[in-house]
């Protein structure tokens, strides 16, 4: 079917960046939206950014000026740039994406594994 995988966490301390990527591959037709969400510990899951197929994003109020979402629609990939990074960021950072297997067919939401942040000096 469709598989996401992400790359580009690590260790990273206060005040750096981080860039992520995540590439979809399989039976796609097309993708609409996608986007990042993260899991700290001891905490539910929550949303990242988001971007549509046109460009459009939102952000989560506590990444807001740090974070930047953008996606190659050529590549099939969404990326998540990460600047000023705090402590507060650690979490397993997870992509998704709106995908259309077949023409005609309504779209599926797909998750990647997820790829851990660490912020620690």
């Amino acid at each position: 079917q469709v598989q996401l995988v992400e790359s580009g966490g690590g260790l990273v301390q206060p005040g750096g960046s981080l860039r992520l990527s995540c590439t979809a591959s399989g039976s796609i037709f097309s993708i609409g939206a996608m986007g990042w969400h993260r899991q700290a510990p001891g905490k539910q899951r929550e949303l990242v950014a988001t971007i549509t197929s046109g460009g459009s994003t939102k952000y989560a109020d506590s990444v807001k000026g740090r974070f930047t979402i953008s996606r190659d629609n050529a590549k099939n990939t969404v990326y998540l740039q990460m600047n000023s990074l705090k402590p507060e960021d650690t979490a397993v950072y997870y992509c998704n994406a709106d995908v259309r297997i077949i023409r005609g067919l309504s779209r599926n939401d797909y998750w990647g594994q997820g790829t851990q942040v660490t912020v620690s000096s």
